[in-house]
């Protein structure tokens, strides 16, 4: 890839440019792709999930939107692996649905949210990239999807409970391996290798063309952006090596003392090496530390004890 056609990473971009309302349209394609219908992005939402501090546990959501239909949708890139990551997008799910229904409202004032979530590690056994989860009551005799009745504008209607409960999307970037031949390929080749067609007409991808650009960054842009790149090459390589030797402590601690709790043993203490060996090296290259905070979730404290 030429200078010319060198893109920002997403994971990079939807933290700086694409909160500027100019360049929604790169965020609408993608959430376009998945839900298959055209997607307006009216706001971003501000909320104690876009805090700024690396040790605060909401500090997770990297975008929270909400369209024309009141609908809000959580966007977030992870980056490092995560133990509990499943329980913490059901957190952030549910905050999202307290934090915008005020004391006093009734609960047909609640709206629907959609949790993206586009992870570059290693979540668990899948042969997909995309997994998509929404509730639904299904006859345990019958087998058959139960409707419920509301009142809308003074008629009685029937809703499946998919319009009302959350929906999660899981991109597994890593587990991307295919030609692009569709919208939803186009977006995951951006995503995993930074490839953008010259010809694409997949929702939000021109716009990502025109407008994400490395060259069209200034000085101070690309300086971050180049320190963010670097960040991420130090990690991936101090992470293989943590969790290879992680799991061949727990697997020789596992064959001597003959019980599975000594794998288990071993792969914890090895994930546990793993941050503290990436931000040590990270710390020995000189990056910044809140950068370092960010990628690895360590605290002040835990780097100035490295």
């Amino acid at each position: 890839m030429n200078a010319e056609n060198k893109y920002i990473r997403f994971d990079w971009a939807v933290k700086r440019m694409l909160r500027d309302k100019a360049n929604f349209g790169v965020l609408e394609g993608l959430i376009t792709v998945l839900l298959n219908e055209p997607v307006h992005i009216v706001e971003l939402l501000e909320s104690e999930g876009n805090q700024e501090f690396a040790d605060d546990k909401f500090n997770r959501v990297d975008i929270k939107a909400k369209n024309d239909k009141g609908e809000i949708f959580l966007v977030e890139v992870q980056l490092t692996r995560e133990i509990y990551y499943l329980e913490r997008i059901l957190y952030g799910t549910a905050k999202a649905i307290t934090e915008h229904i005020n004391l006093g409202n009734t609960y047909n004032e609640i709206k629907k949210v959609y949790s993206i979530n586009i992870i570059y590690f290693d979540l668990g056994k899948g042969a997909d990239y995309l997994y998509h989860g929404q509730n639904k009551f299904v006859g345990v005799h019958t087998h058959d999807t139960l409707k419920i009745s509301t009142k809308e504008n003074g008629v009685i209607r029937m809703r499946m409970p998919e319009e009302i409960f959350p929906e999660y999307y899981i991109i597994r970037v890593n587990e991307f391996n295919q030609v692009a031949k569709t919208p939803l390929d186009e977006w995951l080749d951006y995503l995993k290798n930074g490839h953008i067609k010259d010809d694409t007409t997949a929702p939000g991808l021109q716009e990502a063309r025109a407008k994400l650009q490395y060259l069209m960054l200034d000085k101070g842009d690309r300086n971050a952006y180049d320190e963010h790149l670097n960040a991420i090459m130090i990690q991936n390589d101090v992470l293989g090596n943590a969790r290879l030797e992680g799991l061949a402590e727990g697997r020789a601690e596992g064959r001597a003392e003959g019980r599975a709790e000594g794998r288990a043993e071993g792969r914890a203490e090895g994930r546990a090496e793993e941050k503290n060996s990436i931000a040590k090296r990270m710390k020995q290259e000189g990056l910044d530390l809140e950068i370092i905070q960010k990628l690895t979730g360590l605290t002040k404290e835990d780097l100035s004890n490295l």
